[in-house]
C-alpha cells in the first residue's frame, strides 16, 4: 500500500509540474541537433534556431552531432529528459527509412519521439543528360522500353530517398533501368553532366546550377505538385499516372512525454518563423517547399512514409548495405 501511495503522489506530482514548466518555457538554453555535418537541415534549422532564440529571450543552440546517418544524435534526444530543451531535427531517412534499412536501429520513430512540426520538403527532381534523345517523361518511357537495361541512373546511395524514388519511378512506369549509386548529390551530378550516367533523381538545389547552365535537362519534378520557381516542369504524377512519392520531409521532433503546451509553443513560433514571407522565399529559391502544419501532420508523413518506401523497398528487393 506504501508502494502505491508514493506511486500515485509522484504521478500526481508530475500531472502538476508539467503545467508550470510549460508556463515559465524556455528559463534556460535550448538545444537543436541534428545528426549530420552542415548541409541542407542547417539551411532552415540554424535561421529558425536563431528566431527562437530572439523570441524566447533564452539561448537556443544549433548542434551537428554527426554519426551513424542521425542515428547516435536521434537516440540521444529519444532518450533526453522531456522537458523541450533538446530538439531534434529528423529526416524521412533517419524516422522513415532507417526503419527498414537500418540493422538494430536503437529507438522507434514513431514511440520514441514526439512530433513538434514538419517543416519543410526539398523539391526532388528527375534530370537528364542533354545528349539523351528525349525531351519529356513520355519519349524517355518509350526510349527506356525500346533499350530495356541499358539506361543507368544515379542516386546518393543505396536506400537513400533518391534511389527509392528511382526505384518507384522503374516500378510505376513498367521499365528496367540499372542503378548507380554515388556517395553524394554533386559527384552524381558530376558524372551526369560528365555523359558517365544518363538519369538521375536529386534535389532541386543540387541540380539547379547545371539546369540553367544547360548541362542537364530537367524532365519532371517527383513531388506531387508543381514547383513554383519551375513552373513549366510537370510534376512526375501529371506525366506518370499511378506515381505518387512519399514525403521526404525534414521536422522537428522533442523527446516522448514532452508537455503538449511546449509542443504547441514550438509548433507556433517554428511554423511563424518558417513563414516569414522573406525566409521563405528565400527557402523557395534554394529548392524547398514549406510545411509547417500541426504536430499530427508531422506523425502522419512518417507513418505515411513507413509504409510505402517500406513497399517499395520490399519490391525492388532492396537490402541494407552489407546484407
Amino acid at each position: 500500500m506504501k508502494i502505491c501511495r508514493l506511486i500515485a503522489t509522484a504521478l500526481a506530482f508530475t500531472a502538476l509540474s508539467a503545467p508550470a514548466m510549460a508556463q515559465t518555457y524556455p528559463d534556460k538554453a535550448v538545444r537543436i541537433i541534428t545528426g549530420f555535418p552542415p548541409g541542407p537541415l542547417d539551411v532552415f534549422g540554424r535561421p529558425v534556431a536563431a528566431k527562437l532564440q530572439e523570441v524566447f529571450g533564452q539561448t537556443v543552440l544549433f548542434e551537428n552531432r554527426i554519426g551513424a546517418n542521425g542515428a547516435i544524435a536521434a537516440e540521444f534526444v529519444a532518450k533526453a529528459p522531456p522537458d523541450g530543451y533538446n530538439i531534434f531535427i529528423g529526416t524521412s531517412g533517419t524516422h522513415v527509412t532507417a526503419v527498414h534499412l537500418t540493422p538494430g536501429l536503437r529507438y522507434d520513430p514513431v514511440k520514441d519521439f514526439a512530433p513538434i512540426i514538419a517543416a519543410v520538403e526539398p523539391v526532388t527532381v528527375m534530370v537528364i543528360n542533354p545528349k539523351l534523345p528525349v525531351k519529356n517523361i513520355a519519349e524517355f518511357i518509350a526510349y527506356a522500353k525500346a533499350n530495356p537495361g541499358k539506361l543507368s541512373y544515379a542516386s546518393t546511395g543505396i536506400g537513400s530517398v533518391f534511389h527509392l524514388v528511382g526505384e518507384l519511378f522503374k516500378q510505376t512506369a513498367g521499365i528496367d533501368m540499372v542503378h548507380v549509386p554515388y556517395r553524394g548529390g554533386d559527384a552524381a551530378m558530376n558524372d551526369l553532366v560528365a555523359g558517365h550516367v544518363p538519369v538521375t533523381f536529386t534535389s532541386a538545389t543540387t541540380a539547379g546550377g547545371h539546369i540553367a547552365s544547360g548541362g542537364a535537362r530537367v524532365l519532371a519534378v517527383l513531388e506531387p505538385d508543381r514547383f513554383d520557381r519551375m513552373p513549366d516542369v510537370p510534376s512526375m504524377s501529371e506525366a506518370v499516372p499511378g506515381f505518387s512519392k512519399p514525403s521526404t520531409w525534414m521536422g522537428f521532433f522533442a523527446p516522448p512525454g514532452t508537455p503538449e503546451p511546449i509542443i504547441k509553443r514550438l509548433n507556433s513560433e517554428i511554423a511563424k518563423a518558417l513563414n516569414e514571407p522573406v525566409f521563405k522565399a528565400r527557402l523557395a529559391d534554394g529548392g524547398y517547399t514549406v510545411l509547417a502544419g500541426p504536430p499530427q501532420q508531422l506523425h502522419d508523413l512518417m507513418v505515411d512514409g513507413i509504409e510505402r518506401f517500406g513497399k517499395i523497398i520490399k519490391d525492388a528487393g532492396i537490402k541494407p548495405e552489407g546484407k
